[in-house]
């Protein structure tokens, strides 16, 4: 695999995982600031944020080893976590957040947006996905 790559996506991942982990951190601690439904929860909030991080993490680890097609899935699954938060205004008018609540929905897409980025750029510009099916093929 080519180096670059590789660590192109670390820091990426390790972006969005702090960026995730302060957003679901404020999400747990202030869960009723928060206008959201009655099932959500802090322990929910912490489970999520940690089996999502775990794919996370799964899915660099399965990148390494040129695994890309299941890494690309894990990465998008993985996406999810930041891209998901703007569906705290389906509960809630845009005034009922405060600018810190809104800067870290944002960050978080921002997040998102990268490991999409990531995944868009490795498939389609680096084609590292054919390096595999060359060395098999």
């Amino acid at each position: 695999m080519k180096k670059r790559s590789k660590t192109s996506l670390l820091p990426i991942l390790i972006f969005s995982i702090v960026i995730t982990s302060i957003h679901y951190t404020d999400n747990a601690i202030f869960v009723h600031d928060y206008p959201e439904p009655e099932w959500f929860t802090t322990s929910g909030v912490f489970i999520t944020w940690v089996v999502m991080t775990l794919i996370g993490i799964i899915s660099y680890w399965v990148y390494s080893k040129q695994k890309y097609w299941l890494s690309y899935f894990l990465l998008g699954i993985y996406a999810g976590t930041g891209l998901s938060s703007p569906a705290h205004y389906f509960y809630g008018s845009l005034s009922q957040f405060s600018i810190k609540m809104h800067i870290l929905i944002w960050t978080d897409v921002i997040a998102g947006l990268s490991i999409v980025g990531f995944i868009i750029w490795s498939f389609l510009i680096a084609q590292e996905w054919r390096i595999t099916e060359e060395i098999e093929g």
